[in-house]
């Protein structure tokens, strides 16, 4: 056991626990379900398929946004929006490589 409880959070860490986080409200679970893969979608189009408001949807895609777990590009007038596998898959690959070896 660790006994230094009040020791820093690993800046690794600190990026996975936003993950979780963005991942943890039900809303941005259905937007993440939402995208098909490699399929690159916009606020309107993610909130023509929801019951949220586009304002609503636009929160939650800057929350997932500013995680890490999507990707986004302007073109023109819109924002396009993907799922950043590559992270996501990273951080998952972090918490499997923690639990194999420290616990």
């Amino acid at each position: 056991m660790h006994h230094d409880y009040s020791r820093a959070i690993p800046q690794t860490w600190q990026q996975i626990a936003k993950l979780f986080n963005a991942l943890g409200d039900e809303h941005r679970q259905r937007i993440m379900l939402t995208f098909e893969p490699g399929e690159r979608l916009t606020a309107g189009q993610l909130a023509q398929v929801s019951t949220l408001s586009r304002p609503t949807v636009s929160h939650h895609l800057k929350i997932l946004r500013e995680a890490g777990v999507l990707e986004h590009e302007r073109q023109g007038k819109e924002i396009y929006f993907w799922v950043n596998k590559d992270f996501i898959q990273g951080s998952l690959q972090q918490v499997i490589t923690y639990l194999k070896n420290d616990i």
